[in-house]
Parts: structure tokens; sequence; C-alpha cells
């Protein structure tokens, strides 16, 4: 029952990303979000023996607080799940040329095909069990990445490492910060 739940919920949270359908939009922050997610798999990243690098900048957004959570646990719970035993996960959140936020995720793992990475936005897309040690999970995850961050008018960039692993890249407009706004005028 809890996978069904979880299916149908993939599912809604991707239907009203792809529409666009944002109930609200505030200003949040994505550091906490981050390592909120990172906290919630703990066990796991403890059980497979990753090192966890983080350089988190105060970075804001303005969007869907659940939305860009649901975004964020998505690629976190990706580089977890598809990585190797004493592997390594880098994660970095910073400005942009002040208009934008970046998030990058390095994760270590087998040699992809870039070709095969770049249909893993789409929808039900999947590497083989071979290629990921994996068959959790429905194929939704990073499909629901990329509706999300186009719904926050924003990108989703999918690497295949050279030395092995995925470098997942979000790019988001960052929030207007209504100091420097009155300051300019």
């Amino acid at each position: 029952l809890d996978h069904a739940d979880q299916l149908l919920e993939s599912f809604l949270t991707l239907a009203r990303a792809q529409n666009g359908q944002l109930e609200e939009r505030n200003q949040v922050a994505l550091e906490p979000l981050i390592r909120s997610a990172l906290s919630d798999r703990a066990d796991q990243i403890a059980a497979k023996d990753l090192t966890v690098e983080t350089d988190l900048d105060a970075v804001e957004v303005a969007g869907s607080p659940t939305l860009l959570r649901r975004m964020l646990e998505n690629v976190i719970e990706n580089a977890v799940r598809h990585n190797q035993p004493g592997g390594s996960i880098e994660i970095a959140l910073a400005p942009l040329r002040g208009r934008q936020a970046r998030v990058i995720i390095d994760s270590t793992g087998t040699v992809l095909d870039q070709d095969a990475v770049t249909q893993l936005a789409q929808p039900f897309k999947r590497l083989s069990q071979e290629r990921t040690g994996s068959q959790d999970g429905h194929g939704l995850g990073l499909s629901i990445v990329a509706a999300v961050a186009a719904a926050h008018d924003g990108q989703l960039d999918l690497h295949a490492r050279a030395e092995g692993g995925l470098r997942v890249q979000i790019t988001l407009p960052a929030a207007a910060i209504p100091e420097l706004a009155e300051a300019t005028t």
C-alpha cells in the first residue's frame, strides 16, 4: 500500500508541476531543504559508507516550498540510491550572476552513456539494473525534478561524469531581495 501511495503522490506532483500549478509563491531558502533531505537519508548514506561534502551558500528562490522540497529530495535520493558503496556525493549551492540559484549534485557510480542520461528526465525512463544496481523507484524522480524546475522558470541539466556517476545541475531564478530593489529605485 505504501508503494501505491508513493506512486500516486509522484504522479500528482508531476502533474501539478507540469501544469505550472504553483499553489503558492514564497521566498524559499534552499539550504535548509538540502540539509533536511540529507538528514532524512543519513541511515542510507551510512549503510553505503558514502562521503558527503557540501558547499552551501544562503540562496533563496521564489516558489512553492512543497514542490522545491520534493525536487531536492528526489535528486538527493537518486544520488544515494544509485551510488556505489564507499562512493561520494558533493552538493554545491551558490548564486549565479546574482540573478539565479544553482544547485550541483555530483555523485559517483558506474560510467554512464550521455545519450541515456539525457533521457532520464522523461517519465518512466531508467537505466538498466546492471548500470544502476537498483530496480527501486518508478522512473519518475528526475522527470519530477525537471517539471518542478520548469514550473519555477528554471532548468535541469544531467551530465554523465567521465569518471563515472552523474552530475545534476538545477538552475532557478533567485528571489528578488526587496532591500536591493528599493535601494536601486
